[in-house]
């Protein structure tokens, strides 16, 4: 199957559920990511469209336990950057009607790694496999932000209807550790 016509296939799989029962949803999958941000010193996730794992709240949570978290924001076609979070007052409206921070930049190509903790990738797709496979929106954003990055532990975050046998790439698409 194309990468176009499984997108289409996931919204519309997406659609039979109204954002609230995506939200109920979203509880398991949350609960089942928590232990694996324990060690995490620093999050980079991703704040939620209306049709993804709901990680608002998760993303305040661990800005109150003490880890740095930073949220993606787009700056152009083919670049995004990446903002630290305090709070919700941190965000804006931005590019495709995503709620992007205003907070200090880190530049994600000299993003120095930390040391006194894991670094964790909340990525978000269309689908996955078992494989750690993705498929995102097909702007490319994440996959270059991952490819500079090979040491972070990349979680891909999605629903169970997201996740597939198969998931079609090309040789610029970054796979996931872990599909939660």
């Amino acid at each position: 199957m194309l990468k176009a016509e499984l997108r289409q296939q996931i919204r519309n799989l997406k659609r039979q559920f109204s954002s609230q029962q995506l939200e109920e949803l979203s509880l398991p999958i949350i609960a089942r990511l928590r232990p694996r941000l324990t060690g995490a010193a620093t999050v980079f996730a991703y704040y939620s469209l209306p049709d993804e794992v709901f990680t608002h709240q998760l993303i305040d949570e661990l800005v109150a336990e003490g880890k740095t978290v930073f949220l993606p924001k787009v700056t152009g076609p083919d670049t995004m950057t990446w903002h630290r979070y305090t709070s919700p007052a941190d965000l804006l409206l931005g590019a495709f009607g995503i709620a992007e921070p205003n907070g200090m930049m880190v530049d994600g190509q000299d993003f120095a790694p930390s040391t006194d903790g894991e670094q964790v990738v909340l990525v978000p797709g269309i689908a996955f496999d078992a494989q750690g496979r993705r498929l995102g929106r097909g702007r490319g954003y994440y996959d270059r932000f991952l490819a500079l990055h090979p040491d972070m532990y990349k979680i891909g975050v999605c629903f169970d209807f997201q996740k597939l046998p198969e998931v079609p790439v090309d040789a610029f698409d970054i796979p996931v550790d872990e599909v939660i």
